[in-house]
């Protein structure tokens, strides 16, 4: 079935364009999920108990936008 919708797509320039466009914006974003995990891997051990207390009392307050 794979094989056949990749063979619809294949008539249609727009479509295989926005296909290739949505791959890259793929790949961008699970590179940026890879970095962002680094980076919070990195801070983790940065973080304090008493971080965490304030953080969870944050939590309980309103949000800004809803």
């Amino acid at each position: 079935m794979a094989k056949a919708l990749y063979g619809h797509l294949a008539t249609d320039p727009a479509l295989l364009a926005e296909v290739a466009h949505l791959r890259r914006r793929l790949r961008d974003l699970e590179e940026e999920v890879g970095r962002l995990r680094a980076e919070n891997d990195a801070l983790a051990p940065l973080v304090t108990d008493g971080d965490l207390v304030e953080l969870r009392s944050l939590e309980r307050t309103q949000p800004v936008l809803t």
